[in-house]
């Protein structure tokens, strides 16, 4: 590192990595990751399901569509410059109801306002010569949509970092800020940092680290465990890409899906249950503090009324094998219990607001000396290059020379 104070981006997830690299490019000050586990990608990241996403499903104008699609481009030309397996395999979008066509239409609305090619309506004798064991009466074809190694892209994202002379420390929680005129002071487990900037990309702990410097977050995070079957190897020839079904209009949630990975698995999933901690990758993992924060927390009977009964039929669905069979049984008729076996799950750091609603955009605040991502799941990582990209305009636009070099 140089005698210049850094810039400190916590997290080392993908998203803060992009931020770090996209920062590193603006600037020659040095910069500075933490991250409180022993390696990169250790939860939102590492636990995906590795899809490179389209943009189809995000409102026009939002956030999530705009670096959604810059950021689909940039992710498959920064896999094939670092030699991390990808894959172009297509998605399906199948409405198996007459009530989803109407939703399907709207989807295809998107993907036009929102500059995604390729995008085309399938009747059912197309879906099923493109799926054979596919069954649903229309579906929207997005030839865009791919694969990647996420882990495998943050690992080159942190190579690139520290070959542009840059600092990633692990096993170094976060445990407070002081700001003072054109520097904040980053208490950590390891000792302080003093910094000109600090970039909180800490997803499932974002909002805690944001209170940590004196902001009130507009949002505070709940967790949604979202759990996967895998296929067995010989039964992996049921689907040749990703099919998804028709998502709820009303949740940013996709629903139950197929989808191959590079490394040749077929996952079945995710569902959404309510995560008893922030980190719970089983329902057995309880965090008491995590637990108390979400039952106390202002929006959380807002978010029971509106969505009580989605999720009660999501934890039933987690529970009863049978009931996660049905809904893939809708687009897939042929699949049974026996081609399943229990894979992995992942954590959804979804942002709520006080008055119970899901927040369905990126939410990117400041507070001084301090850039704070309060909100980026799904689809943060395919959107991670040009988040970081975004972030660091901010950072210029606020501090010029980002105040590790002026």
């Amino acid at each position: 590192m140089t005698s210049a104070r850094p810039v400190v981006v916590i997290g080392a997830g993908i998203v803060g990595l992009a931020t770090a690299r996209a920062l590193q490019a603006r600037s020659s000050a040095p910069v500075l990751v933490l991250d409180k586990e022993a390696d990169v990608a250790a939860h939102q990241t590492g636990h995906n399901s590795g899809v490179i996403h389209s943009g189809i499903y995000y409102r026009p104008g939002s956030l999530k569509a705009r670096l959604c699609v810059e950021g689909h481009a940039r992710m498959i030309a920064f896999a094939e410059a670092h030699k991390v397996p990808w894959e172009q395999c297509g998605k399906l979008i199948v409405a198996t109801r007459e009530s989803e066509r109407p939703y399907l239409a709207e989807l295809e609305r998107r993907a036009g306002a929102n500059g995604i090619p390729g995008v085309r309506r399938l009747t059912a004798a197309e879906v099923a010569e493109c799926e054979p064991n596919v069954r649903a009466l229309e579906a929207l074809h997005v030839p865009v949509t791919g694969i990647v190694d996420y882990l495998g892209v943050s690992r080159a994202l942190a190579d690139e970092i520290r070959s542009r002379g840059g600092e990633i420390r692990f096993r170094t929680p976060v445990t407070g800020f002081q700001t003072s005129g054109d520097s904040v002071s980053v208490r950590t487990g390891q000792g302080v940092v003093n910094a000109a900037l600090a970039v909180n990309c800490a997803g499932l702990q974002s909002d805690r680290v944001a209170r940590l410097s004196g902001l009130t977050p507009p949002a505070r995070i709940i967790p949604f465990r979202g759990e996967y079957f895998l296929l067995r190897p010989d039964r992996r020839s049921l689907v040749r890409g990703l099919v998804y079904p028709v998502p709820d209009p009303e949740l940013p949630f996709l629903g139950v899906h197929f989808t191959r990975t590079v490394h040749g698995d077929v996952e079945a999933g995710p569902n959404a249950v309510p995560a008893l901690a922030r980190e719970g990758y089983r329902w057995r993992t309880i965090r008491l503090r995590d637990l108390a924060e979400t039952v106390t927390y202002s929006g959380t009977p807002g978010l029971l009324w509106r969505y009580g009964r989605v999720e009660a039929y999501e934890v039933r669905r987690s529970l009863v094998r049978g009931a996660f069979l049905k809904d893939l049984q809708r687009m897939v008729p042929s699949i049974t219990e026996e081609d399943l076996v229990r894979g992995g799950s992942g954590v959804r750091a979804q942002a709520v607001s006080p008055t119970g609603k899901l927040v369905d955009d990126f939410v990117i605040v400041e507070s001084p000396r301090a850039v704070h991502v309060l909100n980026a799941p799904s689809p943060a990582a395919t959107a991670s290059l040009a988040i970081g990209d975004y972030i660091a305009d901010v950072v210029s636009s606020r501090y010029p020379g980002r105040g590790g070099d002026a």
